[in-house]
């Protein structure tokens, strides 16, 4: 910072409002500052993970109603080999990425200890819509598949709550059977995942696939039995499979 001084008969005026200010109340004001910004970022984050999860159900929603099945792990690799369609989201993703771009900044202004390149944070609003528009398309067809395993062993409209939930917990964890202990939906990971695989250009295209090949191997009578129980256990309501959208509920 450039400090402009001037003298004014004997005094010495400085340009500068923090000049002459004891270095203990500088100190202060700077650790003020950070606070501020990282409570803004606290704020923006909690809305950036809610305008997530509207994002991930009104998109599982549209491909459960209108969207071509998807069979097999290989017919939807397929499809997401194939340019998609996303403009029905475009309001969406925008909102997603005016969201995340100042919480990306404000991470990185306050990252000590890891090196975050500046060129990464100038073309973030680029690199996260790619990779939201491109979770977006994964989510959608790896639902398809999870709602034609379940209706193939039910013989009747899969519960697009548990669509929901198995679709998402695989996209996260392939490596792992999705835990149906309760009706919450990570969100909060789901944002990281989207979010920082833009930011830091990782691709999540192989992490897809093989949550396609998860959801092949799924046991849809077992899965769905132990979804009943929680839903008996919770005092739910019997499932809806009229895909009418509801607010999710976030696990994070």
């Amino acid at each position: 910072m450039i400090n402009r001084t001037m003298y004014v008969g004997d005094d010495m005026v400085s340009s500068d409002p923090q000049a002459g200010m004891p270095p203990r109340a500088l100190r202060d004001r700077v650790s003020s500052a950070g606070k501020g910004a990282r409570v803004h970022a606290l704020k923006a984050s909690d809305a950036l993970v809610e305008t997530v999860g509207g994002l991930a159900d009104r998109a599982i929603d549209r491909v459960l109603l209108t969207g071509e099945p998807v069979t097999s792990a290989a017919d939807g690799k397929r499809l997401l080999a194939a340019q998609a369609d996303t403009e029905s989201f475009a309001d969406d993703i925008q909102r997603v990425v005016v969201l995340a771009v100042p919480v990306v900044r404000t991470l990185a202004r306050g990252a000590r200890f890891t090196k975050v390149p500046w060129v990464m944070v100038a073309s973030s609003a680029v690199s996260i819509g790619v990779a939201v528009r491109t979770g977006v398309r994964e989510l959608q067809v790896l639902s398809s598949l999870v709602a034609h395993r379940l209706e193939q062993a039910e013989g009747v409209p899969s519960d697009p709550a548990l669509v929901k939930k198995l679709a998402i917990d695989l996209y996260l964890a392939p490596k792992r059977t999705p835990r149906l202990a309760d009706d919450r939906l990570p969100l909060v990971r789901l944002t990281r995942k989207w979010v920082f695989s833009g930011a830091f250009g990782r691709k999540t295209s192989k992490r897809a696939a093989r949550a396609l090949d998860a959801a092949e191997r799924l046991d849809p009578a077992g899965l769905s039995a132990r979804w009943e129980a929680v839903r008996r256990r919770r005092g739910g309501s019997p499932p809806d499979r009229r895909l009418r959208s509801k607010p999710a509920q976030n696990a994070d």
